[in-house]
């Protein structure tokens, strides 16, 4: 029987309970990419690595204007600027994912756990979360580094089984609506808990010092939400993965409390962690290659050759400048952190609105027009962010305009990826976790390559505004990439 109709027999597939607790996934994670990722942590940071801010006269103006003197941060006897520190700090946690993921994902398949790789990295990621609290200042700020590399490696890791699980529970038709309704939650539930902590933050909190205390609540308040509403998916959404007859006789590492077991039955416990390890090293070896193997068999066809080398360089920008803005905004504009926070939940607002919009506008024009749409307009925002000038009296409004734009594609082209991706894959496939891995690390080489690149250019010229320009080069080589992707509209009844 093939799988599409296993699947549909047996109630999993366009299941309305089993699709929600798949979206609801993305209000519990969300959380982290807003309150960790792009608004609280990087002001946090921000703060902590400045050592005072001087007043500058700027002839041109009139104005005196505040700049922002930080501290270096020493590693193996260089100095560093903590923005490109930060920044390389990206770069070590997506590395990771990357070396990661294809072994994980075949060990899932292997196996058939996809679900508890899912929930591993999901408390990873929500621990992870809850340890940056102890980030106080410049003495532990590698405990916060540290922290923080693990929460990315816990939320990117998980996501690798959190896509794959798209085309396994819901048909093409209903995938452009799924992905994006899953966005949606996301967007609305990350709003939800930053309004809180915004609230801790800006009115609860009496001086600097308390809004220092509430700021780590915030971390702690991140890390209960991921891991309290995730507990719905993982009650909810079934196992996946293709079970091999050949297993070990006790799969020690898996299984913590196996490892005090004396195996007798299994010939001993130096025999069973023997057969574990030669298991564990085939499915290392196997995983890369099977890797290797997909790429090329992805590759080979030309839709798919042309779609995955677009979303890459179009990744690099994409995901690079939703890592680094808020620092932008804080470093470059020196803006406010009340108004730096009110700006990026507008921005999380308006991404729900451009996710529900480009999903209902590609089955007008097509997933490739929608797409190519998103990213003019990412270019149009990066060339914009070049030309802000922090002595212009009206940068703050230049800023906000921006940060309009970014926030109008940021959901659009994420949830049209996702989802064109999914509809591009072969139909009958028992491999949807391994073509996801695959998606998910070419995701990663792009933010590896553009974190590095951004870190870089910081660190050279002192300043974000000529790392932004860099990133309309990939823009532009990815909108021109995916103009050859030939991509049938599907229709979708239900979208949002």
């Amino acid at each position: 029987m093939k799988e599409t109709t296993a699947l549909k027999s047996s109630g999993i597939k366009n299941n309305p309970k089993i699709m929600k607790a798949w979206a609801v996934y993305d209000w519990a994670n969300s959380v982290y990419s807003l309150v960790i990722t792009s608004t609280i942590f990087p002001i946090y940071y921000a703060i902590l690595t400045t050592i005072t801010e001087k007043k500058v006269f700027i002839k041109e103006t009139g104005l005196w204007i505040d700049v922002p003197v930080r501290h270096k941060i020493e590693i193996f006897g260089n100095t560093y600027h903590p923005d490109a520190v930060y920044g390389y700090s990206l770069t070590v946690s997506f590395f990771i994912v990357v070396l990661l993921s294809p072994f994980l994902s075949s060990l899932a398949d292997t196996i058939g756990n996809k679900k508890s790789f899912l929930q591993f990295f999901c408390y990873l990621g929500a621990t992870s979360c809850m340890g940056l609290a102890m980030f106080t200042g410049m003495n532990n700020v590698f405990l916060g580094l540290l922290f923080s590399i693990t929460a990315s490696v816990g939320f990117w890791g998980s996501l690798v089984f959190y896509n794959s699980f798209l085309p396994d529970i819901a048909s093409k038709d209903k995938q452009d609506a799924l992905s994006a309704r899953g966005y949606v939650y996301g967007y609305i539930g990350s709003v939800v808990l930053v309004i809180i902590c915004l609230v801790l933050i800006m009115f609860v909190a009496k001086n600097e010092e308390q809004r220092l205390i509430y700021t780590r609540i915030s971390f702690l308040l991140t890390g209960a939400w991921w891991f309290g509403f995730s507990q719905y998916t993982f009650k909810h959404l079934p196992q996946f993965g293709k079970v091999k007859d050949q297993l070990p006789k006790d799969l020690v590492l898996l299984n913590y409390k196996n490892i005090f077991n004396k195996h007798k039955e299994q010939g001993g416990f130096w025999v069973v962690l023997n057969d574990n390890i030669s298991f564990y090293k085939d499915i290392g070896k196997q995983s890369f290659k099977e890797l290797f193997k997909v790429g090329r068999l992805l590759f080979k066809d030309t839709n798919l050759k042309f779609f995955l080398s677009s979303f890459f360089f179009y990744s690099v920008g994409m995901q690079t400048i939703f890592l680094m803005a808020t620092l932008f905004g804080k470093s470059e504009i020196n803006l406010d952190q009340g108004k730096l926070i009110a700006t990026l939940l507008v921005i999380q607002i308006e991404a729900i609105l451009g996710a529900i919009i480009f999903s209902r506008l590609s089955r007008r024009i097509g997933n490739k027009n929608v797409i190519s749409i998103t990213v003019i307009l990412w270019i149009v925002a990066c060339l914009s962010a070049y030309y802000l000038n922090k002595e212009n009296p009206y940068v703050e409004y230049q800023f906000y305009g921006v940060a309009a734009i970014v926030g109008l594609v940021m959901g659009g082209l994420q949830a049209m990826s996702r989802s064109t991706y999914s509809k591009l894959l072969p139909e009958e496939s028992n491999d949807n976790t391994t073509y996801f891995s695959f998606y998910d690390v070419l995701e990663k080489f792009a933010i590896i390559l553009g974190t590095f690149i951004f870190a870089t250019l910081i660190e050279k010229f002192d300043n974000m505004r000529y790392a932004a320009l860099s990133m309309t080069f990939f823009f532009a080589i990815g909108l021109v990439l995916i103009r050859f992707v030939k991509l049938n509209a599907l229709k979708d009844k239900d979208a949002l």
